[in-house]
């Protein structure tokens, strides 16, 4: 339970980094354009792992004999992405970005659309979510099941985007990108770990 909590709260740092941006940016947000915004973000981390369940699903029978590896990969590469991607905007304010943002904090163009738009919402809430699709291959490819996993991590994303909205209003700008930087290393923490337990057991 506590490695899909973790999990859940890895994927939902994406989210949770437009959620603090919007809280920043948009002045005027109200409470009904944060919680419809949260529980889009919630229902695709939701629907993302169970559609990349089942895609593995597909595949699992020809990959048994090295499927702690791809599924050590995934969740590497996710993790690396989500890091690099957060140092990549850290730079990018180092080196004068966004110099017009609350606080000096450059603001990337996934975080500009306005989620009081429903079609910026949706288009955000894909965005945010890709990652969950390959955690949910890696559900797969290890056969464990995914309805109860899907909908911890839907639920926490939804709680954790409430959270950065919340904390967009005051100090988000801060802390933003360090919340993505530590959701890459949950996942690449996690990784390591499914890898070493299958290669012990072996």
């Amino acid at each position: 339970m506590l490695e899909i909590f973790l999990i859940g709260l890895a994927l939902s740092m994406d989210a949770f980094a437009v959620s603090v941006s919007s809280g920043i940016s948009i002045r005027d947000l109200k409470p009904f354009h944060a919680i419809r915004a949260s529980f889009s973000f919630g229902v695709f981390q939701f629907i993302m792992p169970v559609s990349g369940w089942f895609l593995g699903g597909a595949f699992t029978r020809y990959i048994s004999a090295f499927d702690h590896w791809i599924a050590f990969l995934l969740l590497a590469f996710t993790g690396g992405k989500m890091i690099f991607e957060a140092h990549k905007g850290r730079e990018k304010t180092e080196n004068g970005g966004g110099k017009d943002a609350p606080g000096g904090y450059a603001r990337e163009e996934k975080n500009t659309a306005d989620i009081r738009s429903p079609a910026a919402l949706l288009a955000l809430s894909l965005a945010t979510s890709i990652d969950a699709l390959a955690v949910g291959v890696s559900f797969s490819i290890m056969q464990s099941g995914i309805w109860g996993r899907a909908a911890l991590i839907g639920i926490i994303t939804f709680f954790v985007c409430l959270a950065g909205f919340a904390f967009g209003r005051r100090v988000g700008f801060l802390f933003e990108k360090w919340a993505e930087t530590a959701g890459g290393v949950i996942l690449v923490t996690i990784g390591v770990k499914m890898l070493a337990e299958h290669l012990l057991a072996g």
